[in-house]
C-alpha cells in the first residue's frame, strides 16, 4: 500500500497535464501512487499520460466520459489505495518536497488534514495567491480553523494532505457540478479534530491565457453561476449548522467575491434572468448578518441590496452606473459626540448606508513643474466616488516628510470649496470627480546642507480636517496618466528628483549620480538613449534591464566614446509581460551598477508590434520601462 494516494482529474490540458505529472512524480515523497482520471478529453492528453505510464509504474490512468471534474475526483478516490489523500489539478504544479513535508507533519502531530502555502502560476512567474496569503503567514501545528478564522479563505483541494481514515469517517464525496471543491474542503475544515498549517508554498496554482479555458473565466455564464451559488448555499448552510462563528467571515467573503459575480452576471440579464437562479441568491442572502452587509463597498453594498430585493430593472441601471465610475451618492454626516458618515441614496435604506469605515482620501496630481527654480503643484482630493457638497469648506494642508527622520517640509494650508471635474481614468474614458483642489510651492532653499547630505526620500502627503473628519494620505495616481514628471535640479552638488514610484504615490527623492541621460526617445522600434558617466572606468559597459517581479535580466551593448554612452535597446527583443504589467529597471552595468539619472523631462508611450511601452522615471529619477 502506498503512503500517498494523487488523484489528478483532467479535461483538455495535453499543454499542461506534462509538466503537471512531472512535478508530482518527481517528489521526494516517492512512495505514492499517481491516479490520472482523463474526464472525456478531446484533445491528446491521454497520450501523454499513456506515454509517461510507460516510463513510470506509479502512474494509472482511468477513462471516463465527460461527468465533470467533481465525478473525476471521485472516481479517483475509489481507485486510491494510500493512507493519504491528495488532489491536483492536471494544469497546476505542485513543488518537489511538498507532499513530503505535508504528510511529514501529518505523521508527527497526528492532526487530520495538513494545508499549506500557495502561489499563482502565470507562465513562468510565480505570484503569492491573494486567497491564501493572510491565512498562511505563520505555521501552526494542531489548530483548526475556529482558532484560525482565516481558514476560511482556504476553500481549494489541492494544497493539502488528507488522512485516508479522515476522509472515509466524515465521508466526504464530490458534487457533481463546477465549484465542487469549496464545500468539501471547508467541510474537511470544520470536521478535522486537528489541522496542521504549513507557511511554505506547497502548490503552484496556474493562470491560464487562453480565452474559456477555466471555470472562472466563464463566471458568467447561467450554468457556471447556479453552480457556485449551489456550492455557496451548501457551505453557508454547513457552517450555519456545526460552526455558526465562522459564518460571518464566510459571509463577509461571500459578499465580496461570489456575490460581486452574481451582481454582474444578474445585471447582465436583467429581468430576464432565470427565476431559479435569482432565488438561489436571495436564499442565501436572507441568512446574512447586518455586520457582514457592512463589510462590503458601498458600491457593492447597494447592488448586492437591490438584487436582495429582486430589483433587476434597477439593478441593471445602478451596475452600469458603477461600472461607469457615473455613481456619485451624496456622503453626509450625523451625531455630535460621535460623528458617523452616510452615504444618501434612495435605493439603499439607512441601517445599510454607514460609510464611516469606508471614507478615504483620494489625492491625485494635476499638475507639477518647476518656476523659477520653484517646484509648484497643484491636486485634487476626493473622498471616493462621493459627492462632498455637504462638507461645503475644508481646510487642506500639504507636506513633504521624510522617511526614516519623520521630518516634515510644509508646503501648504489653505480652505478649500469641493468642484466637479472630469478625470481620466487609464482606459481613455473621463468620469466625474467632486473634490477639494489643492495648490503648493517646494522651494528647495528650505533644505539645510545636513537634509541634502542625507540623500533622503521625502513623500509628499494631503491632509483633509473639517466637519469632524480628519483624513490623510500619500498623493499618487497612475503612472501611466498625466501630469509628467518634472526634470531633476541641482543644488549645492545633489539632484532634487521629483518622481513616482511603481504605486504611482509622488515625492522627492535627493541623489547624486555618476551617470546622466540627456536624450531618451524610441526610435524604429528601438529604445534609444545617451549620455555621459563622470567615471568610465575599465571595464566594458553593457545596458541591464531587470524585471522587478522575479529579478530576470537581459542585457544589450552600449556603445562608449571618452565618458559619452550611447544605449540601443530594441523593444521587441524584450521578454513579453507576466502578468498585467511588467517593470524593468535600466541600469549601466561596469563591473558595478550604474542608476543613470534622466534629465528630460518627456514621458513616452510606444507601441511595438503590438506591444504597448512606457519610458518613464523610477522612483529615484532613473529610466524605467514598462508594458502593459
Amino acid at each position: 500500500m502506498p503512503v500517498l494516494s494523487v488523484i489528478v482529474p483532467f479535461h483538455n490540458v495535453e499543454k499542461y497535464i506534462g509538466p503537471c505529472l512531472d512535478s508530482v512524480c518527481a517528489q521526494t515523497l516517492d512512495d505514492l501512487e499517481v491516479i490520472c482520471v482523463d474526464d472525456g478529453s478531446g484533445d491528446e492528453g491521454a497520450a501523454v499520460v499513456e506515454s509517461m505510464q510507460a516510463d513510470d509504474p506509479r502512474i494509472t490512468l482511468v477513462r471516463q466520459d465527460n461527468h465533470g471534474v467533481g465525478h473525476a475526483r471521485n472516481v479517483g478516490v475509489r481507485r486510491a489505495g494510500g493512507e493519504y489523500l491528495a488532489f491536483v489539478d492536471g494544469d497546476d504544479t505542485v513543488p518537489r518536497d511538498a507532499f513530503k513535508r505535508l504528510v511529514s507533519s501529518l505523521e508527527t502531530t497526528g492532526s487530520d488534514l495538513a494545508c499549506g502555502n500557495v502561489m499563482r502560476l502565470h507562465r513562468n512567474l510565480l505570484i503569492p495567491s491573494w486567497a491564501h496569503r493572510e491565512a498562511f503567514a505563520k505555521p501552526a501545528q494542531r489548530t483548526h480553523i475556529t482558532r484560525r478564522p482565516l481558514l476560511i479563505r482556504d476553500r481549494m483541494l489541492w494544497n493539502k494532505v488528507y488522512r485516508r481514515s479522515f476522509w472515509d469517517r466524515l465521508g466526504l464525496s464530490f458534487p457533481e457540478r463546477m465549484y465542487e471543491d469549496q464545500p468539501v474542503a471547508i467541510a474537511a475544515h470544520v470536521g478535522a479534530r486537528s489541522v496542521d498549517v504549513l507557511a511554505r508554498v506547497v502548490y503552484h496554482w496556474r493562470q491560464r491565457d487562453e480565452p474559456g479555458s477555466s471555470i472562472t473565466q466563464r463566471c458568467l455564464e447561467p450554468g457556471n453561476l447556479r453552480d457556485r451559488l449551489l456550492s455557496v448555499s451548501q457551505t453557508a448552510a454547513l457552517l450555519a449548522g456545526d460552526a455558526p462563528q465562522l459564518k460571518p467571515d464566510f459571509d463577509r467573503d461571500t459578499l465580496d467575491i461570489d456575490m460581486s459575480v452574481a451582481v454582474e452576471a444578474l445585471a447582465g440579464m436583467g429581468v430576464s434572468a432565470e427565476p431559479d437562479l435569482v432565488d438561489l441568491a436571495v436564499r442565501y442572502l436572507d441568512g446574512v448578518s447586518r455586520e457582514a452587509w457592512q463589510s462590503l463597498p458601498y458600491e457593492q453594498r447597494l447592488l448586492v441590496h437591490l438584487l436582495h430585493r429582486r430589483r433587476l430593472d434597477e439593478l441593471a441601471g445602478f451596475f452600469a452606473q458603477v461600472r461607469d465610475g457615473r455613481l456619485q451618492p451624496r456622503v453626509g454626516s450625523a451625531g455630535w459626540l460621535r460623528k458617523r458618515w452616510y452615504g444618501r441614496h434612495p435605493a439603499l435604506p439607512g441601517h445599510l448606508s454607514e460609510v464611516s469605515g469606508e471614507l478615504s482620501l483620494q489625492p491625485r496630481l494635476v499638475s507639477l513643474d518647476w518656476r523659477d527654480g520653484v517646484l509648484h503643484g497643484s491636486g485634487r482630493v476626493a473622498l471616493g466616488r462621493f459627492d462632498v457638497g455637504e462638507l461645503s469648506r475644508v481646510r487642506v494642508r500639504s507636506w513633504l516628510q521624510e522617511r526614516g527622520t519623520g521630518e516634515i517640509v510644509q508646503l501648504s494650508d489653505e480652505e478649500s470649496v469641493p468642484t466637479w471635474e472630469d478625470v481620466e481614468l487609464e482606459g481613455g474614458d473621463r468620469v466625474p470627480e467632486h473634490g477639494f483642489p489643492f495648490r503648493f510651492a517646494f522651494d528647495p532653499d528650505v533644505l539645510s546642507r545636513a537634509r541634502l547630505a542625507r540623500h533622503g526620500h521625502w513623500d509628499l502627503y494631503v491632509r483633509v480636517r473639517g466637519h469632524g473628519l480628519r483624513l490623510e494620505g500619500r498623493v499618487a495616481g497612475p503612472r501611466w496618466l498625466p501630469p509628467l514628471t518634472p526634470a531633476p535640479r541641482r543644488r549645492s552638488g545633489v539632484w532634487l528628483v521629483p518622481g513616482r514610484n511603481a504605486k504611482g504615490a509622488w515625492g522627492v527623492r535627493l541623489r547624486t549620480a555618476q551617470a546622466l541621460i540627456g536624450e531618451c526617445r524610441v526610435d524604429g522600434g528601438d529604445l534609444v538613449f545617451s549620455g555621459e558617466m563622470s567615471d568610465v572606468g575599465d571595464g566594458e559597459p553593457v545596458v541591464r534591464l531587470q524585471r522587478r517581479s522575479d529579478g530576470e535580466e537581459m542585457y544589450f551593448p552600449v556603445a562608449l566614446t571618452g565618458q559619452d554612452f550611447l544605449a540601443r535597446v530594441p523593444l521587441a527583443d524584450i521578454d513579453e509581460s507576466i502578468g498585467h504589467e511588467s517593470w524593468w529597471d535600466v541600469v549601466i552595468d561596469q563591473g558595478r551598477p550604474i542608476r543613470p539619472l534622466v534629465r528630460t523631462r518627456q514621458r513616452t508611450v510606444a507601441t511595438v508590434d503590438e506591444r504597448r511601452f512606457l519610458i518613464d522615471r523610477a522612483e529615484d529619477g532613473c529610466l524605467l520601462l514598462a508594458e502593459r
